[in-house]
């Protein structure tokens, strides 16, 4: 199969309002926000910093190990603005015939498929700008790329704590699931909003500044997302802790929840 290309050729770009996947661009020391962006990520505390690359780090352990296990087919939703290594790249240096769909709703990661599409040759990446909000327009689009009769990793790395309890976190991810043939992989990190209670309060309150929600959980309101799922070792722990392979990363304090769990 031959790469993707982007649904929409001129990405519409709202800087008037912050977003969250440039608010997490500025945190990794990106390029791609603008001063709304910044402004908000100006006012978090140092450990958003940390956090932000916690889930990258997690995020490339976890989809390493899936692809050393034979896992060859990638639903990234919440991608974000390409950071190298991007998921495809690890994926593929593993299983070089993977794909992967990557899904965004920010027009400015539109800008970026063109790097995101630059798959292997044996196999492919394809985009998205969709949200997650809306799983069935994601999965329709997923279906023409990836063999939904063969198992899929889904993975939504830092990207449900921007959806509050009000529009449906646990639902949404239970449609999304659902989807998924036996064998398949949920890979996911949270915000907690136990850990370090003071700190997720402070973060809440800025980005709302921002104009940004939050939805910070506890750790049982973010083992509910893997409620019927066999959670792989080490279980559900804080990302730093989450590794499959030595070496083990550094010990750090973290207020992020990570798991990965396979759908029986």
């Amino acid at each position: 199969m031959t790469n993707g290309t982007p649904d929409t050729p001129v990405p519409q770009i709202d800087t008037s309002k912050a977003h969250p996947a440039r608010v997490y661009d500025w945190l990794l020391g990106g390029k791609d926000n603008y001063p709304v962006d910044e402004a908000v990520g100006r006012m978090l505390p140092p450990e958003a910093h940390s956090g932000a690359r916690q889930n990258r780090d997690f995020m490339q352990r976890a989809a390493a190990w899936l692809a050393g296990q034979g896992l060859d087919q990638f639903l990234d939703v919440g991608t974000g603005i390409p950071t190298e290594p991007n998921l495809h790249q690890i994926v593929q240096r593993i299983v070089p015939t993977a794909k992967i769909v990557y899904t965004d709703n920010d027009p400015i990661v539109l800008r970026h498929a063109e790097a995101l599409l630059v798959s292997r040759p044996e196999g492919a990446t394809d985009y998205i700008e969709a949200d997650v909000r809306r799983p069935d327009q994601i999965l329709e689009h997923a279906r023409k790329v990836l063999d939904f009769d063969r198992p899929i990793v889904l993975s939504l790395i830092a990207l449900m704590h921007f959806i509050p309890d009000d529009q449906d976190a646990h639902g949404i991810v239970r449609e999304l699931r659902a989807a998924l043939p036996s064998g398949s992989y949920l890979v996911l990190s949270h915000a907690s909003s136990d850990l370090f209670p003071e700190l997720s309060a402070q973060v809440t309150e800025e980005y709302a500044k921002g104009g940004i929600r939050l939805g910070f959980r506890t750790r049982d309101e973010v083992a509910r997302f893997f409620d019927g799922l066999d959670v792989v070792e080490p279980g559900l722990v804080t990302a730093p802790e989450w590794f499959r392979t030595a070496p083990a990363p550094e010990s750090e304090e973290s207020g992020v929840y990570a798991a990965v769990a396979r759908v029986p």
